[in-house]
């Protein structure tokens, strides 16, 4: 078997952090330890005024060489904590890692294999984790796990370049995930944040139906009720154990009182995310409902509220 690669996604505050966070612990499973921003300014198509670069699935300039398609990967999150730790959000999370020592391993890999989208894909990931000297091994690894946003609407992409990697995309009521976004120092005007969730609902459910042994739903619902039992189907899909170490959101192993900052959603509970929706007025609430109308039967999210 080559390379395993779970991808998760999730519209924004729609759940993916807290989903990666719980996915953290898992022995068998290299979980990145942010938002593996994989995309580069070469992303140009039909969704790029939609969604940024840094969340979709790279694009690399044919003329370039490894180490110039290290440098266009975007990966803000770990980089800026690696370089600038300071005024990183994560400043307070124990971080023994070399970005420096991270571009010559991924240099050395893509050299390795032939330059490709998904050769690059691979030597990122091996690369991080080779060069992250304080990460929690259990010597069970067998699959590597990344998250960026919305990169279902890139599935096909994921499935072709990596015949033995899955994606894992996590779904949350619209009004909770609205409600959630409106705490952004600049959040997105109701019309345009529920268009970009539509939108991200629809690749997810499409490439489901396409791919429906490797491309999975899991609701941010389901999740925060068991999340032993949610994740653990989607393990077992895998061909890994559903742990106990999927009953709590975790970093390197070491267990969350909160999953703030991955995320605004800093208590993931069914009594917050049912509370969180409430926080909407009801003109607010309808608003939502009918923007969202066509996909609240597909989730089961009629009755939600």
């Amino acid at each position: 078997m080559g390379f395993r690669l779970l991808m998760l996604s999730a519209m924004y505050e729609n759940g993916g952090n807290t989903t990666h966070r719980v996915l953290d612990g898992h022995p068998q499973m290299y979980v990145y330890p942010f938002e593996s921003q994989l995309g580069t300014h070469l992303v140009q198509d039909h969704l790029s005024s939609m969604f940024p670069a840094k969340y979709r699935w790279p694009a690399f300039d044919l003329a370039a060489t490894a180490l110039q398609d290290y440098k266009a990967i975007i990966d803000e999150e770990c980089k800026v904590r690696a370089r600038t730790p300071r005024v990183s959000k994560f400043r307070h999370m124990p971080f023994d890692f070399s970005d420096d020592e991270r571009r010559d391993l991924f240099v050395k890999y893509a050299n390795e294999n032939g330059r490709s989208r998904g050769g690059n894909v691979e030597a990122f990931f091996r690369a991080t984790f080779d060069a992250w000297k304080d990460y929690t091994r259990s010597g069970e690894e067998q699959c590597y796990v990344g998250y960026s946003p919305i990169i279902a609407v890139d599935a096909d992409k994921i499935l072709n370049d990596l015949p033995d990697a899955h994606v894992l995309h996590v779904v949350r009521n619209p009004w909770s995930a609205y409600a959630d976004t409106r705490k952004r120092p600049v959040p997105m005007p109701l019309e345009r944040y529920l268009t970009a969730w539509v939108v991200t609902q629809y690749h997810a459910l499409t490439h489901n139906k396409l791919n429906p042994d490797r491309v999975h739903i899991v609701r941010y619902e389901d999740v925060v009720s068991d999340p032993q039992a949610a994740l653990g189907r989607i393990c077992s899909k895998l061909g890994l154990r559903a742990s106990d170490s999927l009953q709590k959101p975790t970093w390197n192993g070491g267990a969350l009182e909160e999953v703030y900052p991955w995320g605004t959603i800093r208590n993931a509970s069914p009594e917050v995310n049912k509370a969180t929706a409430q926080e909407l007025s009801k003109d607010e609430i309808e608003a939502v409902r009918i923007w969202a109308e066509p996909f609240l039967d597909a989730f089961d999210y009629k009755g939600f509220i």
